[in-house]
Formats: structure tokens, sequence, C-alpha cells
């Protein structure tokens, strides 16, 4: 017998079945990969970028993240911190820049002015009189970002020359050195950058305006030398640009539980109560086991035998109806020849051909055969079927 005649009663076989459980579970499937997918993008890193001014992973013309990266490329880490307390503990012995001292206290100041670092001040207005000893702000002079010459005789001057940058600092005490003025501005006017020691010895540059700094800018005149060599005096520089709003020890009460959580994990956490909010739907719509009741009434077998037939030939189910008549006729066929139940469908086929002298091939072909399309080919199979069975219970 030949592979493509083995027919499972009910019309189907091995691919159509496999087809169907496919269709059934293809929906689900496509969830489960959807959710897969979107969890591993989840979990992944996200790039470590952001939109703050001046912070050192800010790719934007404001940010500063291209001189973080210079920094990188001659030998010098970068710490990024938000918080006064990140910032003394890993500023010992480097540099500490400080950028905008707005959220700052008096009491942070002093915390600033006694961490054991070189001192960097940019864009501070607040705090000049704890943190830079005799640098004075001169309101008015300058505001406008222009091209600047050094004018003074600070090494890291002199060696950017020229730079784009506002405001100016003046000197309020001899130790104290002032450099790149405005146009036209005399001594008095001091200038945008100064440079002093605080009272531990450190050195502390203070830059009025943050411009040279930005990626927008840094490669315009001499600003990528200056910020280079006055953030690159040590191998490890502390960036340290305090968090609006938040305190400058990061909220002063300790981290919360939120923020202890990574990221990811509450998109996965969300992911997991779509998936079960999804399975609960799909499993509830479905009935329980179908369970046997006694009946109140005692139908015939013929009449539901009739009436099970009037419903297929409703649904124009050809193949469950010749289903039902191939296993009743292979049933009676078998239980005659004398062949178990637990007889497979060749040995039924060689069986019954032997005995009713039929080839194999139209046994199997009757037998287990593919279903019927209409109601003529399902009347043909049962009179062949009767023709068969009347062969086989021949004396």
């Amino acid at each position: 017998m030949s592979a493509t005649t083995v027919v499972v009663g009910d019309g189907t076989t091995a691919r159509t079945r496999a087809a169907g459980r496919w269709r059934r579970w293809r929906p689900v499937l496509v969830v489960l990969g959807v959710l897969l997918v979107g969890a591993l993008l989840a979990i992944l890193p996200a790039p470590r970028t952001s939109t703050t001014p001046l912070a050192p992973d800010n790719p934007s013309g404001n940010g500063a993240r291209a001189l973080a990266q210079v920094l990188g490329r001659h030998g010098v880490t970068v710490t990024y911190v938000r918080s006064l307390r990140d910032a003394e503990r890993a500023a010992a012995g480097g540099t500490l820049l400080v950028v905008d001292d707005y959220a700052l206290t008096p009491q942070d100041a002093q915390r600033l002015a006694q961490v054991d670092a070189d001192l960097v001040l940019v864009a501070a207005t607040q705090y000049l009189d704890q943190l830079a000893p005799g640098v004075g702000l001169a309101y008015g002079g300058g505001s406008a970002a222009t091209a600047r010459q050094a004018a003074c005789t600070d090494a890291d001057a002199v060696a950017a020359g020229t730079v784009t940058a506002a405001g100016a600092l003046t000197a309020q005490s001899p130790g104290v050195v002032t450099c790149f003025p405005a146009p036209g501005a005399g001594a008095q006017g001091g200038g945008a950058y100064a440079v002093t020691t605080n009272a531990a010895g450190r050195r502390v540059a203070v830059l009025a305006d943050a411009t040279p700094l930005t990626n927008g800018a840094l490669a315009t005149d001499g600003n990528a030398a200056l910020a280079i060599r006055m953030l690159g005096r040590h191998d490890h520089l502390t960036w340290f640009l305090p968090a609006i709003g938040a305190g400058a020890d990061g909220g002063g009460g300790g981290q919360s539980l939120g923020s202890l959580v990574p990221p990811w994990l509450t998109v996965l956490g969300l992911q997991a109560l779509v998936v079960a909010l999804v399975l609960a739907l799909w499993r509830g719509r479905r009935l329980g086991p179908v369970v046997a009741e006694r009946l109140p009434v005692v139908v015939p077998a013929a009449e539901t035998t009739r009436g099970r037939g009037r419903l297929y030939r409703r649904g124009r189910s050809h193949g469950h109806a010749a289903a039902a008549l191939r296993a009743g006729a292979a049933t009676r066929m078998a239980g005659r020849l004398g062949l178990p139940r637990s007889a497979d469908a060749h040995a039924t086929i060689e069986a019954v051909a032997r005995a009713s002298g039929t080839a194999p091939d139209d046994v199997a072909r009757l037998l287990y055969g593919p279903p019927p399309h209409d109601d003529r080919e399902l009347a043909t199979l049962a009179d062949e079927l009767d023709i068969l069975e009347s062969e086989v219970n021949r004396p």
C-alpha cells in the first residue's frame, strides 16, 4: 500500500492536522514573538545620551559630549555626577569641574571649597567669593560671545590664543590672573577667564561663559585648546552638574525603591501583564470538558444515526459522513475476520482483500481513501462499501 492512500477516517491527513494546529496557535505565537522582541529591546542597554545642557553625554549643540570624548582620547577619565556627595567621593586628587552653581546652597559651596582637587568653575555666579577667592563679576561687561585674545601671561590662555566667550571676571586681589577681555575693554574690564589659588593651595580656574565647552563652539578659535588644558591637568576629571530641584546630594533622603529598579524591569513587567491578560482572554473563551449527563428520554440508535446524518447533510460534512461509514464497515469486517481491535490499517486491508478477492489498493481506497466532495460521491462510496462488506460476509 502506498503512503498516499493512508488517510484518517475523518478525511484528514498528518499534513492537514498540522496545518489546523498551526492556524489555531498562530495568533498566540505571534503575540508571544512580539512580546519577546519587545523584552529583548528593553533589556538591551540604551545609548548613554541626554539633552541636559553642558552634560558630557549630550550630543546636541548645547551639550559637551565632544569635549568629554576628546579628553578621553588624551587619557583623561571623565566621571559624570549630579550630587555633591558623589562629587566629593570621586574628585579627590584630580580635577573637579562645577558647571553652574545655581542649584547649590552656601553649605554646598563650603564643602566644595574643601575638596582636595583642582577646581574649575564654569558659568558660576553665586559663590565665587567662597570657591574662587579674589575673583569677582563685572556685571554688564562683555555679555555677548565674541572672539577674544588672551592678553595675559597664563600658560593655558596663551596656548589657546583666541577663544569665543562672553562675560567679565575681575581680579579683586593681587594673586588673580584674568584673561580674554572683551574687545575695547581696558585692564579694569577683566576677562572671561580667571585663575587663582584657594585657601587649600589648590588651583582654581573660572570661566565666565560655558560657550567654549559646547559641541557647537568647541572647534571654533582656540576653544578646544583652552578646554583641554584647563580640564586635562590630571588624569581624572569629575564633571559635576548639580541637579536643579533635587538638592546637591541627590535629594538628601537616600535613593527611592524606583531608582534602584532597572528601567527595563518595568517594561518587562508591563509586558508580562499583557501576556497574562491575553492568556486569560484566550482560555476564558473555551468551554470546559464535555460532561456526560443522563438524558431524560431514551433515543433509539437508529433515530440517532438518522439525526446525525441529517446534520452532516445540512452542514455538507461529506468527510465526516464518509468517516462514519468507513469506520462502521471496517469494524464489522474486522470482527467477521477475527481481527483484534489493535489491528492497524495495513493488517485490516490485507485481511479484507484476501477474504473478498479485491485488490488491496481498492480496499485501501474504500476504507482509508480521500473524503468525497459531494452527495453523489458519498452515495457511490456507501454502495461500494456495502458490496465489499457483502463479499467478506459471503460464506
